[in-house]
C-alpha cells in the first residue's frame, strides 16, 4: 500500500496501489478506480481531486508507477462522479517543443464526461500574456478555477433489445443535423429539452425523420469543444462544434442533467425507429490552438508527442487551418484515436463516423497515404469493420484535395457532385456531360480497387455552405453576423437568386425558386450513390444568406420550424420513396452501358429527346440542355430483374419527348413541375417541361398494368 500522503480526511485510509497501465483514463471497477495517463517526456505526473462543486482542489496524488510511457494509479473507495485532473511536470522548453506546465490543470484525454464550462483567462495559457518573449515565457497562475473537470463515468446502461439498423450503403438516405439547431425552435419538443441530445430523440423529430425516409443522422460534432476566445470576445460562439477537447466525452451543452445516459437514449431511439446514428469526428486538430492557444490537456500532457510540430518543435503544424494538427504518426495518439472510435461503437453504439479533414489523418511524412498507419489501423479493426465511414476528402495541407483516393470501406462526401449539379440547374452550359457522370456515382473517381458506387456520398447542401432555400435565393454571401466584414466562407457558390436577391413575395419567383430547389433534389435521389440532405432543407429553411454558420448558436443558424413548407417535405418524402422502391436507381454496382445476360439490352443508354443517342457533338454542344437516360440493374448484377427507369432533365425550354420503345408501358412516376401529381400511364406525344426532371418506370414482368 502507498502512503495517501495529502488525502483529506474523507479519503484517509483509502488504499492506494500501483493499479495498471490499461486501460487509459479513469475506470471503476467495483472496487475503486484506475488511472492511466500517457506521456512520453514528463518527469512526474499528479493527479488532483476535487469537490463535488469542481471548485476546491482537495488533494493531489503522484502517480508513482509508470509502464514505459504509462502513468497508472488505483484508488481504492473512489466511485462513478469523482471529479479529478492532472499536473504534469516536465521541461518548459517551447523551442525543443515541450511545454510542460504544472500550474495548468489539465483534463485526462479519455474523460468520459466533463464537469463545468471553460472559463476563457490569461491563467489558462501556459506562457505570460503580453510578455516580449511571448510563448516562451513562462506563467505560474493555477488555471484550475477555469477548467472542467474530468469526470469517473459508470458508463453501463440499460440497453434493453436495441440493435443496430445495420441498414446497406445502397439503401441508407442520410440526414445531417446539428443537435441543438434541429430542435431549438421545434414546438413539438418540449422546451427544456430542446437543444439537447435527447430532445433530438423526442417523438416529433422522429416522427419527422420517419416520414421523410431518412435512415441514418449525421450529427455534427458531440464530442466536447470549446467556444473559441476571439468569438465570445464578440458575443459568439463555436455553434458547429469543430474545436475537440475530448474525444470520448459527449458535449455537455448537449445535455440536460450532463450524464453520459442522455445520449445513451439518444442512440437507442434512433435504433427503435430504424435510423442510424453518424458522429462527424475530428481527430485532424485539438482546441488549443497554435503556439499562442491554451495549455488545457494534450499540450501539456506531452506537446511533442500529440502534435506535429515545425521549427525544431516550437511552431505547430497547421494543416487543418486552425492552428494545430494531431500527430497520428505517434502509436499512443493513433491509439487514442482508435479507442475513442471503438468506445463510441461498442460502449454508445452508434453506427458510423464521417471524419472531418480526413487528408489530414493520411498525411504521412512523404504526402498522402491510403495505406498509412491510420488507414491500415481502421481496416484490421474488427469493431470498426460493422460501421460506416465516411471521408471529407481534403484539407489545406499539401496534396490535401484527395477526393476519390481513399481506401474501402471509406465512402466520400464529393464535392464534385455538389458543385456540378448547382452549376447545371443554375443554367450553365457545358456542363450535361459532368451530369451524365454524377448521375452514374462518379465512376471516373471511384470505380477502382474494388469500390462500389456508394462510395460517393452525394450532396447539394451541407452545414458548410448555403442551405437550399439560399442557394436558390442569394448570389452573394451575407456573412456580416459573423463579424469578420463577410470576409469568411465560399464566394463562389454556384447559386442564382432567380432575378431577386434575398426573400421574396413575388410569385412568379417563388414558383422558378421552389420548382429549382425540386429538380436539385430529384437529381440528388436520382443519382447513383449515397444521398445526404441537409437538415431543414426539406421544408425550405433559409440562414438569411450566411454560407458560414459556424458561429450562429441563434436564429440564423437553428432550422426555422414556424415557416416549415409542408409541400416541400411532402415532395422529399415522396423522392425518397421513389428511389427506395426502385433498386435501378440504388445500385451497389456501377453502370458501363454493358449488354445483360437477361435481355442483351445495356445497363445504361444515353438518350436525347427525340429518342436518339446523343452524338459526340452532342456532348460538346452548349445548347444540349434536355439529357435522357435509360437506367436498369447493372449487367454484372442480378440476372433476372427485368426493372427499367427513364429519367429525363431538361434545363431547357419546353420540348417534345419519344419514349424508348425497349420496355412496354412506361409509367410517369414524377414530374418536377407537378410535384402533386400522382402515379399516371405515359401519352405518346408527352411534352418534357422547361426546367424540369422527369421520371418514368417500366416492369417487364408486369407488362403493361
Amino acid at each position: 500500500m502507498i502512503a495517501a500522503h495529502g488525502l483529506p480526511d474523507r479519503l484517509a485510509g483509502h488504499a492506494l496501489t500501483p493499479g495498471r497501465p490499461w486501460p487509459l483514463g479513469a475506470s471503476f471497477d467495483g472496487e475503486g478506480v484506475n488511472f492511466a495517463l500517457f506521456s512520453a517526456h514528463a518527469e512526474r505526473v499528479e493527479l488532483c481531486l476535487f469537490s463535488p462543486d469542481g471548485r476546491r482542489e482537495l488533494c493531489r496524488i503522484a502517480l508513482r508507477d509508470r509502464d514505459g510511457d504509462i502513468w497508472h494509479i488505483h484508488i481504492g473507495g473512489l466511485t462513478p462522479g469523482t471529479l479529478y485532473g492532472f499536473r504534469v511536470h516536465g521541461p518548459y522548453a517551447p523551442e525543443g517543443g515541450h511545454r510542460f506546465n504544472p500550474h495548468k490543470l489539465l483534463l485526462d484525454p479519455y474523460t468520459r464526461q466533463l464537469s463545468g464550462r471553460l472559463k476563457w483567462s490569461d491563467a489558462l495559457m501556459g506562457y505570460k500574456v503580453g510578455s516580449p518573449r511571448a510563448d516562451l515565457s513562462f506563467d505560474t497562475r493555477d488555471s484550475a478555477f477555469a477548467v472542467p473537470k474530468s469526470v469517473v463515468v459508470d458508463p453501463s446502461f440499460n440497453w434493453g433489445p436495441d440493435r443496430a439498423p445495420r441498414r446497406a450503403w445502397h439503401e441508407t438516405v442520410i440526414y445531417e443535423a446539428h443537435v441543438k439547431g434541429l430542435t431549438a425552435l421545434h414546438k413539438g419538443v418540449e422546451k427544456a429539452l430542446r437543444g439537447s441530445f435527447l430532445g433530438l430523440a423526442s417523438d416529433s423529430v422522429l416522427d419527422h425523420l420517419v416520414k421523410l425516409g431518412i435512415t441514418a443522422i449525421e450529427l455534427l460534432p458531440v464530442h466536447a469543444f470549446l467556444d473559441d476566445r476571439f468569438l465570445v470576445a464578440k458575443g459568439l460562439h463555436n455553434y458547429w462544434g469543430y474545436q475537440s477537447i475530448g474525444f470520448f466525452a459527449p458535449e455537455p451543452r448537449y445535455m440536460t442533467r450532463g450524464e453520459v445516459w442522455e445520449f445513451q437514449t439518444m442512440v437507442r431511439r434512433f435504433h427503435a425507429a430504424g435510423i442510424e446514428v453518424i458522429l462527424d469526428v475530428v481527430y485532424n486538430h485539438s482546441g488549443e490552438g497554435d503556439e499562442l492557444g491554451p495549455t488545457l490537456s494534450f499540450r501539456g500532457l506531452d506537446n511533442r508527442s500529440y502534435y506535429r510540430l515545425r521549427d525544431g518543435g516550437r511552431f505547430y503544424v497547421n494543416d487543418t487551418g486552425t492552428g494545430n494538427t494531431l500527430n497520428l504518426a505517434h502509436p499512443m495518439v493513433l491509439r487514442m484515436v482508435m479507442d475513442s472510435l471503438r468506445y463510441w461503437v461498442e460502449v454508445m453504439h452508434v453506427d458510423g463516423f464521417r471524419f472531418d479533414l480526413a487528408s489530414v489523418l493520411g498525411r504521412e511524412p512523404h504526402g498522402f497515404d491510403p495505406n498509412g498507419g491510420f488507414f491500415d489501423a481502421i481496416r484490421q479493426d474488427p469493431v470498426l469493420a460493422r460501421v460506416k465511414l465516411i471521408a471529407e476528402p481534403w484539407d489545406i495541407g499539401p496534396g490535401g484535395y484527395q477526393l476519390g483516393n481513399y481506401p474501402h470501406p471509406f465512402s466520400e462526401w464529393n464535392d464534385r457532385f455538389r458543385d456540378g449539379i448547382r452549376r447545371l440547374w443554375r443554367g450553365d452550359a457545358g456542363v450535361v456531360p459532368d451530369l451524365a457522370r454524377r448521375l452514374l456515382g462518379s465512376a471516373e473517381l471511384f470505380d477502382k480497387a474494388g469500390r462500389t458506387a456508394c462510395a460517393s456520398v452525394n450532396f447539394v447542401t451541407a452545414h458548410d455552405g448555403f442551405t437550399l432555400e439560399d442557394l436558390v435565393s442569394f448570389t452573394v454571401k451575407r456573412n456580416f453576423a459573423n463579424g469578420e466584414d463577410n470576409r469568411d466562407g465560399h464566394d463562389d457558390n454556384h447559386s442564382s437568386n432567380m432575378g431577386v436577391e434575398g426573400p421574396s413575395d413575388d410569385p412568379a419567383i417563388r414558383a422558378a425558386r421552389d420548382l429549382r430547389k425540386r429538380n436539385l433534389l430529384a437529381t440528388l435521389m436520382l443519382s447513383q450513390g449515397v444521398p445526404m440532405l441537409l437538415a431543414g432543407d426539406e421544408i425550405g429553411n433559409s440562414q438569411q444568406g450566411n454560407n458560414n454558420a459556424y458561429a450562429q448558436d441563434n436564429e440564423i443558424g437553428w432550422v426555422d420550424w414556424a415557416r416549415a413548407d409542408d409541400g416541400l417535405a411532402a415532395f422529399v418524402a415522396r423522392l425518397i420513396a421513389l428511389r427506395q422502391d426502385h433498386r435501378v436507381l440504388r445500385q451497389r454496382r456501377f453502370l458501363h452501358g454493358l449488354p445483360r445476360a437477361v435481355d442483351g439490352l445495356p445497363d445504361v443508354i444515353w438518350r436525347r429527346a427525340d429518342g436518339a443517342t446523343p452524338r459526340p457533338e452532342d456532348w460538346h454542344d452548349p445548347a444540349f440542355r434536355c439529357l435522357c437516360v435509360e437506367l436498369r440493374r447493372a449487367a454484372e448484377g442480378d440476372l433476372t430483374d427485368r426493372e427499367a427507369i427513364f429519367a429525363v432533365c431538361n434545363t431547357g425550354s419546353a420540348v417534345q419527348l419519344t419514349l424508348p420503345d425497349t420496355a412496354p408501358g412506361w409509367r410517369l412516376e414524377l414530374d418536377t413541375t407537378r410535384p402533386d401529381a400522382g402515379r399516371e400511364p405515359a401519352v405518346p406525344g408527352l411534352e418534357v417541361p422547361a426546367h424540369s426532371v422527369l421520371v418514368f418506370s417500366a416492369d417487364f414482368d408486369r407488362g403493361s398494368e
